[in-house]
């Protein structure tokens, strides 16, 4: 496998000053890779990247600091491709991108894209493949600082605020006391994983969940990263949730995250997934659960069709190499919400989930959406 596809960002977007910052990150993630390709190229298609799930990177506890050196990489390219090299320099390597968005409104034709990348990333190879992945003909002009030490997590903490993602539903960073003490609180340290219920996608996500979750359903958030989408189901009355991921790290922020709400092991189950396959039959490895339900007669919830709730909250590339897989999950009539995609990228999921789905419906938020239906009840014979 090559060295210039071993990491993969999802992007967290948060806004300093007049510049947009995505997901500061200090370490890469897992990713996995297939053959497919999109036809077409738009945000985060690199060739042959594809099958993300993880979200997360080294999580340090409450009272660490985490600082290390950096590249700073400045970027000037032209405007109408800067959100798919964006993109494209997180899946290759980036930790973040950021663009200036009045540096968008002057009349030149071109914008800055700065960029950070871990100590030794090789840049020139990161770029030239972020380039190409869009289908830039030519590489575009850049430099390259070395950076000083950077408290990433202080920088978390600092963008981190209380989240009301609807009316007496809050997402609540855990050194804050929540705005409303009655309220649902979802109570976070993300730790860097990304779901902190600010990004478009995390809230359209939970709101999807508060307003399908009736109280005892079975809840599958796949790529669960922080867990926000998995506590959340829970705390809207599911029966249990099961997160997955192929992070480590992810699974150990979910599980804090998880004790941070009072929510039992054997209430949100957390799953490792091996990073070479995706399958409800694989041989997981389990992280703070029980082999065994048994205190509600339940065996570990991760074969097919047993879902009332599947939540993919991942991007483009593995929402749709995926798409059997997840959708193998849920059970006929169960409802599936796709995110963690661009508006203008809805129609490759119309097309690629609508032999699956009845019923679609999609909702947008800053140019984000998410995509919803019922899984088919006659699918094996569509």
């Amino acid at each position: 496998m090559s060295a210039s596809f071993s990491h993969f960002f999802k992007h967290l977007s948060c806004t300093f000053s007049h510049r947009r910052l995505i997901h500061p990150s200090p370490s890469p993630l897992t990713l996995f890779l297939t053959s497919h390709r999109v036809k077409d190229p738009s945000p985060c298609i690199p060739r042959s990247m594809t099958a993300k799930l993880s979200t997360s990177s080294c999580p340090p506890t409450t009272t660490e600091s985490f600082t290390s050196s950096y590249l700073s990489v400045h970027i000037r390219c032209p405007k109408e491709v800067a959100d798919m090299l964006s993109e494209a320099l997180l899946c290759f390597g980036a930790s973040s991108t950021t663009m200036d968005e009045e540096d968008a409104s002057e009349n030149s034709d071109k914008i800055s894209i700065d960029s950070i990348f871990p100590e030794g990333q090789d840049v020139n190879v990161c770029i030239s493949h972020a380039a190409k992945s869009i289908g830039l003909k030519e590489i575009p002009n850049y430099e390259v600082k070395m950076g000083e030490q950077y408290d990433w997590i202080q920088k978390t903490q600092e963008s981190f605020h209380p989240v009301e993602v609807t009316e007496g539903v809050w997402v609540v960073p855990e050194w804050i006391t929540p705005p409303d003490v009655q309220a649902t609180n979802i109570i976070l340290n993300p730790r860097l994983a990304f779901g902190t219920g600010e990004h478009p996608t995390t809230k359209m996500c939970l709101l999807l969940l508060h307003s399908l979750i009736k109280g005892g359903e079975l809840v599958l958030d796949y790529g669960t990263g922080s867990g926000v989408l998995a506590i959340a189901a829970l705390k809207f009355g599911a029966a249990l949730s099961v997160g997955i991921d192929v992070d480590p790290h992810a699974i150990t922020s979910a599980r804090q995250n998880a004790a941070l709400n009072n929510i039992r092991p054997e209430e949100m189950q957390l799953h490792l997934i091996p990073g070479e396959a995706c399958s409800p039959s694989m041989n997981e490895r389990t992280y703070g659960v029980v082999e065994e339900q048994k205190s509600n007669g339940m065996g570990v919830v991760c074969g097919t069709e047993k879902y009332d709730v599947v939540i993919a909250n991942i991007l483009l590339n593995p929402l749709l190499d995926l798409a059997d897989n997840i959708v193998s999950y849920a059970k006929h009539g169960a409802v599936i919400g796709l995110s963690g995609i661009l508006s203008e990228q809805v129609p490759y999921i119309m097309e690629r989930y609508s032999p699956f789905l009845e019923g679609i419906s999609v909702s947008e938020m800053d140019d984000w959406a998410c995509v919803s239906g019922r899984k088919k009840k006659n699918l094996a014979d569509s």
